[in-house]
């Protein structure tokens, strides 16, 4: 294991998503500034998750047929340098157009960044991937704070100050790209040289069960994060800074389980260990909804720490299954399912106007027990025969 390597890819991850962290934080602002509807405020993030997530698998298709090494230091400049842009835009069509370019930075340096951090993990791959995945979710959780004192400090303008960590985290990446891009070029020349047969029956199955169980934990994950809110302030009318606390201490304790996950992982199995996660965290979560007081926050970020703790665990499982397709299983693994399952909430908002809150929020609680029930169906690990 690199750790040296591992670390400022990680470092990277965490300057790129950022960006993603901080735009909902940004919301209002540009509201005010623009006098926009709700509905077109919400269209901005529509812009962000289409370009941020969805295209990934393109990237990553791109990434398996090509070197595109140079992507990783130009993608956090360019996720960076969009949304330093979008305190100064005039218009909406000009604030769309920053936050896509954002997002084309951010979709552009996930499959690759993943594909690069699988050549660095050594042995203990679902550790490794561990030290990369936590710079993202810290990046998340933190990219709002960053927003909000960049623009409470020095108006909406001070976005401009976004651009700093991304010249700063491409420079170094620059300055290192011949040593990170060294055992990618060597595999490359290895696939070249081998005869690309068409995947197994049980890869496809078992690959297409992984994406669904990653995306159900997706949904739970947006859903709790996106809810939580909802039921304590608008159903039982509880304290908006009360909501917001439970919901920063479900993203944090994730974040935190991303690292300490991975050792038991790569320890027990990495299948086991994702089934494990899913039975323990829709326990937790029934008792965070029938807890009040301290006990909730307890509940809560044990469930979170459970629940995310499987994100770099079903990302180096992707790759196992995939091994000749790298770029392709981390940009489906990570953006097409956390697209998914971000759009998923859209499909709980149905479920809470038709029969409220409070059923929405069972639907979640119920979400872990249905994923492990398709992750059990994933063959894992496949035999070598059936991955080449």
């Amino acid at each position: 294991m690199n750790k040296k390597i591992l670390a400022i890819l990680s470092a990277a991850h965490f300057v790129t998503d950022l960006n993603q962290g901080a735009l909902p934080a940004l919301l209002p602002f540009f509201k005010e500034a623009l006098n926009l509807s709700y509905t077109l405020s919400g269209t901005i993030v529509l812009s962000s998750n289409l370009t941020s997530s969805i295209i990934q698998p393109i990237f990553g298709h791109l990434s398996d047929k090509r070197q595109i090494g140079w992507l990783l230091p130009l993608a956090p400049f360019v996720a960076c340098v969009g949304m330093s842009l979008t305190g100064f835009t005039q218009t909406y069509p000009l604030l769309i157009t920053c936050v896509i370019l954002s997002g084309i930075g951010i979709a552009s340096f996930h499959p690759e960044g993943f594909k690069t951090a699988h050549f660095f993990t050594g042995e203990k791959k679902a550790t490794g991937m561990s030290f990369f995945a936590v710079g993202g979710n810290l990046g998340i959780a933190i990219g709002p704070l960053w927003g909000m004192f960049l623009v409470t400090s020095f108006t909406l303008q001070g976005t401009l100050a976004m651009i700093l960590p991304g010249i700063l985290i491409s420079t170094i990446l620059f300055m290192n790209l011949g040593r990170i891009s060294t055992p990618i070029k060597s595999f490359s020349k290895e696939i070249s040289q081998q005869r690309k047969g068409p995947l197994s029956r049980d890869q496809r199955l078992s690959f297409a069960l992984l994406i669904l169980t990653a995306t159900i934990r997706a949904w739970t994950h947006f859903g709790l994060a996106t809810f939580i809110p909802f039921y304590y302030i608008n159903y039982l009318k509880g304290n908006p800074i009360y909501a917001g606390k439970l919901v920063s201490t479900f993203l944090i304790s994730g974040s935190v389980g991303t690292l300490l996950g991975a050792p038991i992982a790569d320890r027990i199995g990495h299948k086991r260990f994702l089934l494990s996660t899913l039975i323990l965290s829709f326990f937790l979560l029934l008792l965070f909804y029938h807890s009040s007081g301290w006990w909730l926050f307890i509940f809560l970020g044990l469930s979170g720490m459970v629940l995310i703790s499987s994100f770099a665990i079903t990302t180096v499982m992707a790759q196992t299954l995939l091994p000749q397709h790298l770029g392709m299983a981390s940009g489906m693994m990570v953006g097409f399912t956390m697209s998914a399952g971000g759009m998923g909430v859209t499909l709980l908002g149905a479920v809470s106007d038709l029969w409220g809150v409070p059923m929405a929020m069972k639907v979640i609680l119920s979400l872990p027990l249905i994923g492990f029930g398709v992750g059990w169906m994933v063959k894992y690990p496949l035999p070598l025969k059936e991955d080449r």
